[in-house]
């Protein structure tokens, strides 16, 4: 009977300690990333922060994304376990969300939707349209021009006319 309690008893000290070492290495990963700003333009300026987890403030620490090369993390110092990185967006990056990976101590960890990239203005055709005129802006336009001719016809004959009374 004391030989089973005991084995009972290493068997829950090692299930325990089994447990708990998932745990632990995951204590050392980032929690969250953040950026700065969250929208931003091809070829902006993005400030990254990985924060949670020490495992991030070590040196060789990156950040990776398809928007932007792979970047090194820099250590923030003290108890914070924050670490920053100032990126720039690719100019020719697709529109869209996009995913930040973290790779602190040879472990990936990919965050999803941290920063969207916003498409830039065609300056010259139009403001933000990227496809171009419609057919039914086109109809419009056209309405509106024609509009314009027959009202300016209409008044200069009108004038035209009060001349000879």
């Amino acid at each position: 009977m004391r030989t089973t309690r005991a084995l009972a008893a290493a068997g829950a000290a090692i299930a325990a300690v089994g447990l708990a070492a998932p745990t632990a290495s995951a204590w050392s990963q980032p929690t969250s990333v953040s950026a700065a700003p969250s929208v931003i333009a091809r070829g902006g300026q993005l400030v990254l922060t990985v924060t949670g987890g020490s495992a991030c403030t070590m040196a060789g620490s990156t950040v990776s994304s398809n928007a932007f090369p792979t970047t090194q993390l820099v250590s923030q110092g003290g108890n914070s376990n924050t670490s920053t990185a100032t990126v720039t967006v690719n100019a020719n990056a697709n529109p869209g969300s996009y995913n930040v990976t973290t790779t602190c101590e040879g472990q990936t960890k990919t965050f999803n939707g941290v920063f969207t990239v916003i498409g830039g203005v065609r300056g010259g055709l139009g403001g933000s349209s990227s496809t171009g005129a419609t057919p039914t802006d086109m109809a419009i336009g056209g309405g509106l021009v024609a509009a314009a001719v027959i009202g300016g016809g209409l008044f200069w004959m009108r004038r035209r006319s009060e001349k000879r009374i």
